[in-house]
């Protein structure tokens, strides 16, 4: 009963998309006859049992399938894995099920945007037949129709790697990692079994196991290149703006907390929309919002679908405290309740995409006056604490996140009236001078440190460190182009 409900549960929790992508992991196992009849997760997990591919104490390769299709939520909260677990057990020979190939098939598709399959349809526009080119039919279809067609095989790419040549070369890329990692493998293999050290069954199992696990550094070479996020999609995604100037609300429903108006935050903000305009993301900003407010427009985004876009980002400019912001009422809103938000579970199409977010908010009250140089802190007349830090994680211990904090916890961030803030602003820069030449964000925000690490607040000797956070994959780059 317990097996039963816990395949019940992961049912329930599958969207359709999953359930195609999980058929055609499958196709060498569940042949596409079998599976044209299966329109539901609990068919497909009864296909698989038949096959024998999943029984009571061996979850393995649904496990595998999860895995490959980047429900790291479902692995976690229902089979109790972790990514960094299944990267491990797939290292292990004979241990992987869906094959090289099939898994190369997937990540095109993952890779390839609306209007790129349109090129895609087009150009095979005299190979496949019409209605199997039609505005419903994703890219996996394509993919199955080229197999069918006699187009499209593990040995045979010609086809495939032409019409990625036209339609986007970085996918051309992927192909030539997949045939240079089978070309090594079955060099390998002719090697070792001309010496006897190797079998039929291994052999075959070294050519599953050949491209397991992309993201693990154990599965490239030493000299090979950490992967970078995909980031060709026009837009590249929603930069979300939260700016909060007027506080005269939270002075009148919370005089206690005697909170300023964050004067230079439209510096901030026009800075941002420069540069994120520039790099190809839409931009939405919204003003002086309550903490309700914020809740609510969070969620809007939650609820978009975002499977044409690349990415993910979300400025928050606002007072603030250990791991919360202020809205203009001055309610409090947790750094993480935002985050949260966008994991895989809770935004299905940001899953295995980048969502990042930057915080210029105070994250504690030890501060420093100043006449032209304000704090974003909440609490104006607060006591210093120094002794009793309050440990927060505001990110999700989930994969692709990355979170930009203004400061480290427990301190303020400054901000000048006419200038900006000093985090914000040489964030801005530094995207607008590095992104043109290729450097990735995490060392473009190492840049950013260093720069506000730098300045002081020469009336009272202030100093602030920003603190970036990560649970980030893969390299994240914003071409300019």
């Amino acid at each position: 009963m317990e097996f039963s409900r816990c395949l019940y549960i992961i049912s329930e929790a599958l969207a359709t998309d999953d359930l195609a992508a999980l058929k055609f992991l499958s196709l060498e196992h569940i042949p596409l006859r079998k599976q044209e009849g299966i329109q539901e997760p609990k068919a497909f997990f009864q296909a698989l049992q038949e096959k024998g591919l999943i029984e009571v104490g061996n979850l393995a390769f649904l496990k595998e399938l999860l895995y490959r299709i980047n429900r790291m939520d479902i692995l976690a909260y229902q089979l109790g894995c972790s990514r960094e677990e299944m990267e491990k057990e797939l290292q292990i020979p004979g241990r992987a099920k869906v094959s090289p190939f099939r898994y190369l098939l997937f990540q095109l598709s993952e890779n390839i945007t609306t209007e790129e399959l349109k090129c895609f349809k087009f150009l095979l526009g005299r190979e496949l037949p019409k209605s199997k080119l039609n505005t419903e039919n994703t890219m996996i279809d394509v993919f199955i129709e080229m197999e069918k067609k006699g187009i499209l095989g593990e040995d045979n790419l010609k086809v495939l790697k032409t019409l990625c040549e036209k339609v986007d070369k970085s996918l051309v890329k992927k192909i030539e990692e997949y045939e240079l990692n089978l070309c090594g493998e079955e060099e390998m293999l002719i090697t070792e079994g001309q010496s006897g050290n190797i079998g039929v069954t291994e052999a075959h199992a070294r050519r599953l196991t050949s491209s397991v696990a992309p993201d693990s550094p154990d599965s490239h070479s030493e000299s090979s290149q950490l992967e970078v996020y995909k980031m060709t999609s026009r837009p590249r995604g929603v930069c979300l703006i939260l700016n909060n100037h007027n506080f005269a609300r939270a002075r009148a429903e919370a005089a206690e907390l005697k909170m300023n108006d964050r004067n230079g935050t439209d510096v901030d903000a026009a800075a941002l929309k420069k540069v994120f305009s520039k790099l190809h993301f839409e931009i939405a900003e919204h003003k002086d919002l309550t903490a309700e407010e914020i809740r609510n427009v969070v969620n809007i985004y939650q609820c978009e679908d975002h499977k044409d876009k690349d990415c993910f980002v979300c400025c928050i400019l606002s007072h603030g405290k250990k791991g919360i912001i202020y809205g203009v009422d001055g309610q409090e809103v947790p750094i993480q309740e935002l985050t949260t938000s966008f994991t895989g579970r809770n935004c299905h199409s940001l899953a295995g995409k980048p969502k990042v977010f930057f915080v210029q908010a105070c994250q504690g009250d030890a501060r420093q006056k100043g006449v032209t140089i304000e704090v974003d802190s909440g609490e104006q007349d607060s006591s210093v604490e120094t002794d009793a830090r309050f440990q927060f994680d505001c990110i999700p211990s989930e994969a692709d996140f990355l979170l930009g904090m203004a400061t480290l916890q427990d301190y303020v961030s400054y901000r000048s009236p006419s200038q900006g803030t000093w985090y914000i602003q040489s964030l801005c820069q530094h995207l607008e001078n590095s992104c043109p030449r290729g450097e990735d964000i995490l060392t473009i925000l190492t840049a950013v440190n260093q720069e506000v690490s730098r300045k002081i607040d020469k009336h009272n000797a202030g100093k602030q460190m920003p603190q970036p956070s990560f649970t980030l994959r893969k390299k994240l780059i914003f071409p300019v182009n």
